[in-house]
């Protein structure tokens, strides 16, 4: 048994090292301590071997790490806040795409797909899209309560919509709105006004479709709209409706709760916004859909940049909290139903990750000293065990370092230990909005990671880390 990591560097590099790679399978055969390993192992050239020496000394042990996608053609996720495996951790979804570096155009199709972990990684086509981003892909997910059903999102003619599939019987059903985040319960979902964002910050939203309010800084018709996804097929789908006073053609109703005009006149005592233009952006729903985290963000004349106060509010709207007003709020993610993880700038200790409580002005720094640089943060599935504290694991990654190695890693938080699983390198060509975060996602029983990253010298691809023997 051996241990390697999937560092590839560019040709352009000057004396970088070639490419190291093994196949899933191979890695799975090595992890069982097969011979089948020992032979893989023996057919890589003595140079190889070597190479893969010389980092072993360098890295340490790290966990597996093995593609799951391949080219020719290029395959990624996108955010690390989605759910992307299947309940019984066997099918993982993504998206193909036939070229890279540089902005989608309205009429670039990419493909919806899921590779089957059981049956030799294998591709599974299952739709399109002509409504994605680079960061964000087309929010491809599995829906909520779902074993079965996914949800993404489209353009069809002058609108955005979005799709859900049953991948088992291949019955579609389209809603003519877009979503963002979907409830808990599977059943709403809210979203942004995907034109301004484009319009706002290329690269999360969606190309084909120009922002309406262009000219106007705080539009009181765009904000965040919610959107029923529930289903007028079958007896439990038209009870539910029943019961909240819908009849079967208001399916995919889309309603406008919170508009930007209204959060701007929310007093803010830590920004002029004066001149600004304004738009919503990153919005996530708690773990019980009690609640949702929103994005308020602007620019201002003459500044470079963006500033930023997270808020968050009640399904329908309502009962809007300001969590953090000082401008520089980054990644966040649910701790529980009332804590938020997030990386953002506190007079407390300056720029590092917090954890506040929603509905009060507690925050407190986590992490310290440890815990230094931004990334795209999410806690692991883990049981809460008698006389231990729940949500143990901190998954997180970094942005590429001076060698152009992003950084994934977990962070134990009772010991307070960061232990990495990898270092992947990120050729310089991407970078800006084309760039290839790995963002990493999590498998339902808290024993897998798959990430995005080029560094396999085939483009951004999917890859599996197994992460079991260090979780338990």
């Amino acid at each position: 048994m051996f241990d390697t990591e999937y560092i590839v560097q560019s040709k352009v590099e000057e004396n970088r090292m070639d490419d190291i790679k093994l196949t899933r399978r191979e890695f799975l055969h090595g992890a069982a301590g097969g011979t089948s390993a020992l032979a893989a192992f023996s057919a890589l050239t003595t140079a190889a071997k070597s190479k893969i020496a010389n980092q072993k000394s360098n890295i340490g042990n790290l966990p597996p790490v093995c593609p799951i996608t391949h080219g020719p053609k290029f395959h990624w996720f996108g955010y690390y806040d989605k759910l992307q495996f299947d309940p019984t951790c066997r099918y993982v979804l993504g998206m193909e795409v036939d070229f890279e570096h540089r902005s989608p155009k309205a009429d670039d199709v990419i493909r919806i797909g899921m590779v089957d972990l059981k049956d030799r990684d294998r591709w599974v086509e299952l739709g399109d899209s002509r409504a994605w981003c680079w960061q964000q892909g087309c929010m491809l997910q599995w829906r909520p309560r779902s074993k079965n059903e996914i949800i993404w999102n489209d353009r069809q003619g002058d609108h955005f919509a979005s799709h859900i599939l049953n991948v088992k019987t291949r019955k579609k059903r389209t809603l003519p709105h877009p979503f963002y985040t979907v409830n808990p319960d599977g059943r709403t979902a809210v979203a942004p006004d995907f034109r301004r964002v484009n319009a706002m910050r290329p690269g999360y939203g969606y190309a084909g479709l120009p922002d309406p309010y262009t000219d106007d800084p705080a539009p009181k018709d765009s904000g965040i709209f919610r959107l029923d996804l529930e289903t007028e097929a079958g007896c439990e789908g038209s009870r539910r409706l029943a019961e909240q006073g819908c009849s079967a053609s208001e399916t995919g109703r889309q309603d406008l709760i919170i508009p930007i005009a209204d959060v701007v006149n929310i007093p803010n005592p830590h920004a002029n916004l004066t001149g600004a233009k304004h738009y919503f952006n990153h919005l996530l729903f708690n773990p019980d859909g009690s609640r949702f985290i929103f994005l308020h963000r602007w620019r201002a004349r003459g500044q470079r940049g963006f500033g930023t106060r997270m808020l968050t509010a009640r399904p329908d709207g309502t009962d809007i909290h300001v969590v953090d007003d000082y401008g520089r709020t980054s990644h966040f993610i649910w701790r529980d139903t009332r804590h938020i993880l997030a990386w953002a700038w506190h007079p407390s200790h300056g720029n590092a990750f917090y954890l506040y409580e929603d509905g009060t002005d507690k925050v407190e720094v986590i992490g310290k000293g440890v815990l230094t640089q931004n990334g795209h943060c999410s806690y692991l599935p883990t049981p809460c065990m008698a006389g231990l504290p729940g949500n143990k694991w901190i998954l997180n990654d970094t942005y590429p370092d001076k060698e152009r190695k992003q950084h994934v890693y977990l962070y134990n938080t009772a010991t307070r230990k960061k232990i990495p699983l990898g270092r992947f390198y990120s050729p310089p060509q991407y970078k800006g909005e084309w760039r290839c975060d790995t963002h990493p996602r999590f498998s339902p029983d808290g024993r897998s990671v798959v990430i995005d990253s080029p560094h396999g010298s085939n483009g951004r691809q999917m890859y599996l880390i197994d992460i079991s023997k260090i979780v338990g």
